[in-house]
């Protein structure tokens, strides 16, 4: 994760997220987010449990402290850790969540050709308005996002990139790149190859296991 402010000086941090996906319908994904590096956000973890209508369970465990913080409905559009990403972008995009409403299609910048839909929150306390959505239209997956604020604007921008096909034809991004307009700040999330079918179980991702580390 790389941070950078309008001047385009960087700060750099490691972390690994892993995921645990649902099995057949009701509540979403769980995810579990560790930082290694630096020194001022080693140890911290946050873990996320995706639902559909309700607002996501959050809770965010701080090594200066050494106590796991549930986070509340209304703190979930703040940003993660001085990131451009908010807590509420560190979970699952479940289908249910949104109304979607078809826009047409449009071509990106690189030449990409995409569907472009509308997406708006059923949920309550979005810190989100809308989401307009940009899928390609060859394999499916999201290239980019605009979110837009409580008042309606343009707050930011999400763009996908780099993607790479894995046995079993899943297609995941291995760089995102959040730009917040109003503040000229970026975070970019460079990813290593992925691993599936790890030996992870719901255990590891109660809230018991956040300061497991």
């Amino acid at each position: 994760m790389t941070l950078a402010d309008r001047l385009g000086r960087e700060t750099v941090r490691e972390l690994q997220i892993d995921t645990l996906e649902k099995q057949g319908k009701g509540n979403g994904d769980r995810a579990m987010t560790r930082f290694f590096s630096p020194p001022d956000v080693e140890g911290t973890a946050l873990l996320s449990h995706a639902r559909i209508l309700e607002s996501d369970d959050q809770w965010l465990y701080l090594p200066a402290l050494r106590r796991v913080k549930r986070i509340s409905s209304s703190n979930k559009s703040g940003p993660f850790v001085g990131s451009e990403f908010a807590f509420e972008d560190l979970t699952a995009n479940e289908l249910g969540k949104y109304a979607y409403t078809y826009l047409g299609t449009e071509t990106l910048e690189d030449g990409t050709e995409v569907d472009k839909v509308l997406c708006e929150p059923l949920y309550e306390r979005s810190g989100y308005t809308k989401l307009h959505c940009y899928f390609d239209t060859e394999i499916y997956q999201s290239r980019k996002v605009e979110f837009f604020d409580r008042g309606g604007l343009l707050f930011k921008t999400l763009e996908l990139t780099d993607y790479r096909e894995y046995p079993g034809g899943y297609w995941r991004p291995h760089r995102q790149t959040m730009t917040n307009h109003l503040t000229g700040k970026t975070t970019v999330l460079n990813s290593e190859p992925y691993d599936f079918s790890v030996d992870l179980n719901r255990r590891d991702f109660e809230p018991a296991a956040l300061d497991a580390f």
